[in-house]
């Protein structure tokens, strides 16, 4: 297993890819996720806090409360075009040599992983299957200004609001906030 990060996350033709980069290669294995997941990994990776815990907030919120904490997240397996993966907890009678292991959504891992900033491994027979070079990614991310996220962001913005998805809306706000920010840093 390869520790890995979160290297960045893509908008494609295909839907949302999350870049997990193990740290001592020169590849990224794509992982394909939805756009609520994504915003979830994202609140996380920016530690946003927000008004109301969301399902990840909750969930750490609950094993905090019974003692138990996140050591560290695998992506184990790829079966089936599926990526497979698992959360080790340890606390009371759960320890570094007996965990509590969850088998988990990558998706949802990357969320917890983020909030609470702890290690993620990647098996080498997933690494070796599906990485793919940086340097195919740093052009994709080159031709993906922020310009287009920051449009991206405002179509999501806009449909949530019709839909009356309010809590929603507000994470999308957020977001928006954090690229201008982001954009006036550059700027200065």
């Amino acid at each position: 297993m390869y520790i890995s990060e979160i290297w960045s996350i893509l908008k494609t033709s295909h839907g949302n890819a999350l870049l997990l980069k193990p740290k001592e290669k020169d590849v990224a294995v794509p992982i394909f996720i939805g756009t609520l997941e994504m915003q979830s990994i994202l609140v996380g990776k920016e530690g946003m806090s927000l008004s109301r815990p969301h399902t990840h907030d909750l969930f750490l919120n609950m094993l905090a409360h019974v003692n138990l904490s996140i050591k560290k997240v695998e992506v184990y397996e790829l079966k089936d075009d599926v990526f497979h993966a698992r959360l080790i907890i340890t606390g009371g009678e759960y320890t570094k040599e007996n965990p509590l292991v969850l088998d988990s959504r990558p998706s949802d891992a990357f969320a917890i992983a983020a909030r609470k900033k702890c290690p993620i491994y990647m098996a080498s027979s997933i690494i070796e299957q599906t990485g793919v070079p940086l340097t195919f990614f740093i052009e994709e991310l080159k031709e993906e200004s922020s310009e287009e996220q920051y449009r991206s962001l405002r179509e999501q913005l806009e449909q949530a609001v019709a839909e009356e998805e309010y809590e929603q809306a507000a994470e999308i706000r957020d977001l928006l906030k954090i690229l201008e920010s982001e954009d006036d840093e550059e700027m200065t």
